[in-house]
């Protein structure tokens, strides 16, 4: 482990907070247009999308050993993507788009939040809770990896991403629902609190294992993490894909810059650790 990483990972917590708070923030001055929400929500898809082919799939492979770690890994890869299709349909979390366009664009009825009872909104949090847990988690075991000077920046880069627009859709929500601003700002410095604590817990929650113990771990981690991330960044692309006849150009090259964001990252990273390698 590289010795500034505990202090990289508090520098990535940070991040993650104040992003989240602005999302949440954001959500206060007004409903972000249809078609923006679609545009930012594709270009977030595509890099997650890439983070999670180019970043956290490698790193997993690179930390089990032999075939029947491999099958491993795949096993816990589907077991994330599992999970989080059982979370999305049971929960039914993953909205963002609370402008009237998107909810026309969807049939109206899925999507009006006036009115939201404070039981669907805890199913909402709930799920975007559990959901940041799974981020958290990713971003400490990939810090935790002992490669180039910046370790976990793409796992960090995705997660602030997406935060703001977790944060945006709960803190709209209750404020559709008619929540007081202060439940609204505690709501939000929670929700914006909790994907650095996990972060940090697995970060050196995992140091306390021995070596090769804490290697598997990470492997598997990560492993579940990038079937988590797939199924979260096609959970937001497909359904636009399905529903959607307008801006379909827009929104694919949004989606298609996010991956080519991601795989460039992946071409710095590489470079940086070779760098050391020669040194």
């Amino acid at each position: 482990m590289e010795s500034n990483a505990p202090l990289l990972l508090v520098g990535y917590m940070v991040g993650i907070f104040v992003a989240a708070i602005i999302g949440g923030k954001l959500s206060e001055l007004g409903t972000m247009t249809h078609t923006r929400v679609q545009v930012v929500m594709s270009l977030v898809a595509g890099f997650i999308l890439g983070m999670a082919v180019f970043h956290l799939l490698p790193h997993s492979l690179e930390r089990v050993e032999g075939h029947d770690g491999m099958v491993a890994a795949a096993g816990w890869m589907m077991l994330g993507m599992v999970v989080m299709v059982v979370l999305l349909r049971v929960l039914r979390f993953h909205q963002h788009d609370l402008s009237s366009e998107g909810s026309d664009a969807h049939g109206g009825h899925e999507h009006d939040h006036a009115g939201i009872s404070s039981s669907s909104l805890l199913g909402i949090a709930l799920g975007l809770s559990l959901h940041t847990v799974t981020e958290g988690a990713a971003l400490g075991a990939s810090v935790r990896i002992d490669e180039g000077l910046l370790p976990g920046l793409a796992v960090f880069i995705a997660i602030m991403l997406h935060k703001p627009l977790d944060a945006y859709s709960i803190i709209g929500m209750m404020n559709s629902g008619g929540f007081g601003l202060r439940a609204r700002n505690l709501s939000n410095i929670g929700f914006a609190l909790l994907c650095p604590v996990v972060a940090a817990a697995s970060f050196w929650g995992v140091g306390m294992l021995g070596h090769l113990e804490e290697g598997v771990v990470i492997g598997y981690t990560l492993a579940f993490a990038t079937g988590a991330f797939l199924c979260i960044s096609l959970s937001d692309l497909l359904p636009e894909i399905h529903f959607h006849s307008h801006d379909r150009g827009k929104l694919l090259l949004a989606f298609l810059l996010g991956i080519g964001l991601a795989y460039a990252l992946s071409f710095v990273e590489g470079g940086t650790v070779h760098e050391l390698e020669a040194h």
